[in-house]
């Protein structure tokens, strides 16, 4: 967790003990608070300590429960402030995956320039729709959230139009692990990987494929996405990143960067990416 993001949590946590020490029906104890709220006792320090990050619903109660309702509007704003910033899977996918790519496509729609880097899947924007309902199911298995599969996908694939669109580019950087990685069946795989060949050659396409066997010169850590050197969109399993600092970009440019130096491109990806075509068991 990064340190500005629990700073700020710790700040809002700060806010929420003053609401409660200043309760106009007189000072309130984390105990009665807790009662009042019908919460553990512990969720009241977890959450004043920053500890624990509220939920919109979390604060509105707070600032009722508290004597403060008009508190509310600025406890939210605080939140929504330091939460733009690390977006948790749990509360992204409540509605499940099709808001997400929504999001998603309203910022590449603004881009003309994305460097993307995935070590273990295909990039979103050159996924067959066949790989990424998969992608999607297996996802949706691990989070526990909404079935909207097929409205994701299509999502998704909308937002391929913008690779057909002129004066656009995509530098994407894939490493060969994730073009064995059986995350779909084997025939669905075999298909992507001849979108892949197919792609190389395109004028807003430039792949490159750092082949397993290829020195790194540092190590294949998540995915993550550049857009215009405005942003970067990066991937954990417990949350997406939305850095748009200067420092952070130019941090994953830099890794950008290092990673493209063990790329291959051309020709050379198109052998390596048809090897390993040949390889795929489509038992």
């Amino acid at each position: 967790m990064s340190t500005d993001y629990q700073q700020a949590r710790e700040a809002l946590g700060a806010r929420l003990r003053e609401l409660r020490l200043l309760a106009p029906a007189g000072r309130l104890t984390g105990t009665q608070l807790a009662q009042l709220l019908g919460w553990p006792h512990s969720k009241i320090y977890k959450l004043e300590g920053g500890r624990q990050t509220a939920t919109p619903q979390d604060l509105r109660a707070w600032a009722d429960a508290t004597g403060h309702p008009d508190a509310f509007t600025e406890l939210q704003a605080r939140l929504q402030g330091f939460e733009s910033h690390i977006r948790s899977w749990r509360r992204q996918l409540a509605a499940g995956h099709r808001p997400v790519q929504d999001g998603w496509n309203i910022e590449v729609g603004r881009s003309m320039v994305i460097r993307a880097w995935e070590e273990a899947v295909v990039p979103g924007m050159l996924q067959t729709a066949d790989y990424a309902r998969h992608i999607f199911l297996r996802y949706a298995e691990l989070q526990g959230t909404v079935p909207d599969t097929d409205e994701a996908v299509r999502a998704r694939m909308k937002r391929q139009e913008w690779l057909y669109q002129g004066g656009r580019k995509l530098h994407a950087l894939v490493w060969e692990a994730a073009l064995h990685a059986q995350v779909c069946p084997p025939p669905v795989l075999i298909s992507q990987l001849d979108r892949l060949v197919g792609l190389i050659g395109m004028d807003t396409v430039d792949l490159g494929i750092v082949p397993l066997g290829a020195p790194l010169r540092i190590p294949a850590a998540n995915g993550f996405w550049i857009l215009d050197d405005r942003l970067v969109i990066a991937e954990d399993w417990h949350a997406e990143l939305w850095l748009d600092d200067d420092d952070s970009v130019g941090t994953y440019m830099r890794a950008w960067r290092t990673l493209e130096k063990s790329a291959v491109y051309g020709s050379e990806a198109q052998h390596l990416i048809s090897r390993v075509r040949r390889s795929v068991n489509p038992r």
